[in-house]
């Protein structure tokens, strides 16, 4: 399905018309990341009404802080989970990332009849579309993923505080060169993921590694 500029509710509309009162739109933060938790955050928003949220991966940073500050003063409900780094490398990333949601949809203070995801097929009963590319056609994603993002970023920032020289603040835990340097030469902390092959062996990644 094609990125276009403005999200909206078709996606919702389609659960509306079978009948689904509240849907929640549903994206998460930090899948490919090397350091830290799998963040998923559910959001319901007024419905009908346009709103400003757009994909997390187009704001800037100010922007996404604007946008979930905005977010949390207005939205109907909404509510964030984790999925640590040791999920992750106990069940898979994928698994973990739809734990991480799973706990988001179930924090939500109102249980929505139906959801709206950025292709994650969740474990659950509920009526679903998960689509490529939600975030960018759903308000209620795009929100969702400026939710998990913002919330990802600032845990990123405190670990940074609790282990310095890895340059958590900056790349947020993926897999850029500066990050690998580090693994190499300081190893592993208790948030990295130790299944994730970069982690293991750094040196083997760094010319692979995007820059930072």
């Amino acid at each position: 399905m094609s990125r276009r500029a403005r999200p909206g509710w078709e996606l919702e509309e389609r659960l509306w018309a079978q009948g689904a009162l509240l849907v929640a739109g549903v994206d998460e933060a930090g899948r490919g990341a090397l350091c830290g938790p799998v963040v998923a955050a559910a959001v319901v928003l007024v419905r009908g009404r346009e709103h400003p949220y757009r994909d997390s991966k187009v704001l800037s940073a100010k922007r996404r802080e604007e946008l979930a500050a905005r977010l949390r003063a207005e939205a109907v409900a909404f509510a964030v989970a984790f999925a640590d780094a040791g999920e992750v490398d106990a069940v898979n990333v994928l698994q973990a990332t739809k734990l991480a949601a799973m706990r988001a949809v179930l924090a939500l203070p109102v249980a929505p009849d139906a959801l709206v995801t950025d292709y994650l097929k969740l474990p659950t009963t509920l009526p679903t579309v998960a689509v490529a590319s939600a975030d960018a056609l759903s308000y209620q994603v795009a929100a969702a993923s400026i939710l998990a993002k913002t919330v990802r970023d600032a845990h990123m920032a405190e670990l940074a505080e609790r282990y310095p020289g890895y340059g958590l603040e900056k790349h947020k835990g993926y897999g850029v060169k500066s990050h690998l340097l580090a693994l190499a030469r300081l190893g592993p902390t208790p948030e990295h993921r130790l299944s994730f092959a970069p982690v293991r062996q750094p040196r083997l990644f760094e010319g692979h590694a995007a820059h930072d």
